[in-house]
């Protein structure tokens, strides 16, 4: 018996094969052969001596090299595995850049996790422009995990104590249960002049880029001798044509009839979409004209169908593409779903501002303004600040856009990624809207470069950044009814700053932990400041403003000249 274990340990440690790729585990393993050789060459005089072998010290080596080579095999299999893994992945790359519409599915067969991360950081090749496929949106895809949709009944849940608390106050200051909806009543006032607004806007953008742009191909045929005069009068034309026809006219008709807040969103919001998407119609089609007019390949220039351009038009996307991938059917029920969602956003947004913001901000309007009204101001307005960030995002970015992609069965759902997860501002800006930022990235972005020869990187960062606050403080005063530029000065000061403090290699929990508590502050103040300045405009109206007086912001003073009549 003695010898027959001393036998098999010795066979099972000269067993062990020579792996070039781990030589450290090698020589730990070999010297523990060695040393186990050794200590039963000891043992020997032991048991000769004493007549029994030590079974246990005998197990615990035996069990000491099976974890061992255990570990070994799951090394090699991991390795091997991400060898395998890259192989993939390289291939999908490659069929993706040749196939830029895969062929359309359904949304019902699952992804991996692999496959799922792939598409959801697909890139072009380098040179080309936004590609599509075929993929759902993240939240979708989230709330397939049980303790995810636990998230959203939570939200559900405070949005039914939201309603509670408000039928029991009503019931205790009435006497009976109040069920009006005053403030959303008011806020999407003068529905039928926004929607007679919305279809001259609309049919305008359908009729007059797409008339302009057939008409110059056209010029650039041969037989005409001064094609660069035409292209020059054609491109004024539509320039004037977007400033004038779908910058000015919806903005004045907003103005002139003082729509309401919501009305004028809805209005002004198109107003910018459909802007967007005309030059980006433009954008991408004039370089196909000018390459015909040089290489001449075919007889007529290739010029989109009216019926691809009318679905771009309500495509949920700012890139222009003949062609998009599809899904073969449409879910009608997802849609019902989609919209009914978008409905329930709505109410909830009526009740954080009903319970949390209106009695918060109509006492603080009739107090004398301190820096301590400002600091509990700003914090008491963080949670409603945050509800409508997460609002405005679930109700926009990801139940409209999806319920119109699954009516327009269009398949490429990647509106946002998991922002939510950044850990850098920069990478915030690119994942939250990715809709918009596709447009800003292509359109702004590298033309800037392409024009400046890549030269100026700063420069076109810095000009991406005021566009977009521009057009952000443009939509809020017009909807508002006063400027007052506390998003532009955010944009521009704090979110340029921290674009560049909190870049993409701050990596770590406490990165984006950093992220959100800018985001939570950030929102605080917009609410708070906007708020005080809509009740200074109606509390302290103008009679003959001048033209710094309406600069001015007015809750910079209600407060004084309030205080100074109560005296009086």
């Amino acid at each position: 018996m003695e010898g027959e274990d001393d036998t098999v340990l010795r066979s099972r440690c000269r067993a062990i094969p020579k792996l070039p790729t781990f030589p450290d585990l090698d020589s730990s393993l070999d010297g523990d052969c060695d040393q186990e050789q050794h200590q039963q060459g000891g043992g020997d005089n032991h048991i000769t001596s004493n007549g029994k072998i030590e079974v246990e010290h005998v197990i615990s080596k035996k069990l000491q090299l099976k974890r061992k080579a255990e570990f070994l095999k799951s090394d090699l299999m991991r390795q091997f595995d991400s060898q395998v893994n890259d192989f993939m992945d390289s291939l999908i790359e490659e069929s993706a850049s040749l196939e830029p519409a895969p062929v359309p599915a359904v949304f019902s067969p699952p992804l991996s996790d692999k496959e799922r991360s792939k598409l959801r950081h697909f890139r072009p090749p380098h040179g080309q422009g936004k590609q599509f496929v075929s993929r759902r949106s993240l939240l979708d895809e989230l709330f397939e995990v049980n303790h995810i949709r636990t998230i959203y009944h939570m939200f559900i849940a405070l949005l039914i104590l939201f309603i509670l608390s408000t039928l029991v106050v009503d019931f205790i200051d009435e006497g009976r249960l109040v069920l009006h909806f005053d403030l959303l009543v008011y806020a999407f006032g003068q529905l039928p002049l926004v929607v007679c607004t919305w279809i001259c806007m609309f049919l305008s953008v359908l009729l007059v880029p797409y008339t302009l742009f057939h008409l110059w191909s056209q010029t650039q045929s041969g037989s005409n001798r001064h094609p660069k005069l035409c292209s020059l009068l054609f491109g004024s034309v539509f320039l004037l044509y977007q400033a004038l026809g779908v910058g000015f006219l919806p903005t004045y008709v907003v103005v002139t009839n003082s729509f309401p807040p919501a009305s004028c969103f809805i209005i002004i919001l198109e107003q910018v979409r459909l802007m967007m998407k005309a030059h980006s119609f433009v954008r991408e089609n004039v370089p196909r004209v000018l390459t015909w007019a040089k290489d001449k390949t075919s007889p007529s220039p290739v010029v989109p169908q009216v019926s691809q351009y009318l679905y771009f038009l309500f495509a949920p996307t700012l890139i222009y593409r003949d062609k998009y991938p599809r899904n073969p059917v449409i879910r009608w029920g997802y849609v019902a779903t989609k919209l009914l969602q978008v409905l329930g956003c709505m109410f909830y947004a009526y009740y954080v501002f009903v319970r949390l913001c209106i009695p918060q901000f109509h006492s603080i309007s009739l107090q004398l303004f301190d820096l301590r009204a400002m600091v509990l101001c700003v914090f008491n307005s963080i949670l409603p600040g945050v509800l409508v960030l997460f609002l405005g995002f679930f109700a926009f970015l990801h139940c409209w856009l999806n319920a119109f992609a699954e009516m327009l069965r269009f398949a490429d759902r990647m509106f946002y990624k998991d922002w939510w997860n950044s850990t850098s501002f920069a990478n915030y800006y690119r994942t939250w809207n990715v809709v918009v930022h596709d447009w800003l990235y292509y359109y702004v972005y590298r033309d800037l470069l392409w024009m400046s020869q890549k030269r100026c990187r700063p420069a076109a960062m810095l000009f991406v950044f005021t566009v977009s606050a521009v057009v952000h403080e443009y939509i809020l005063a017009v909807c508002f009814g006063f400027f007052y530029p506390v998003l532009f000065c955010l944009f521009m000061c704090f979110g340029m700053m921290f674009n560049f403090i909190l870049h993409d290699q701050r990596k770590g929990p406490i990165w984006n932990i950093i992220m959100w508590t800018s985001l939570f502050l950030g929102q605080g103040v917009i609410i708070c400041l906007y708020s005080q300045e809509w009740y200074a405009q109606r509390y302290c109206p103008l009679k003959e403003p001048s033209f710094l007086e309406l600069m001015k912001p007015r809750s910079w003073s209600c407060q004084k000249l309030m205080s100074d009549s109560d005296r009086l």
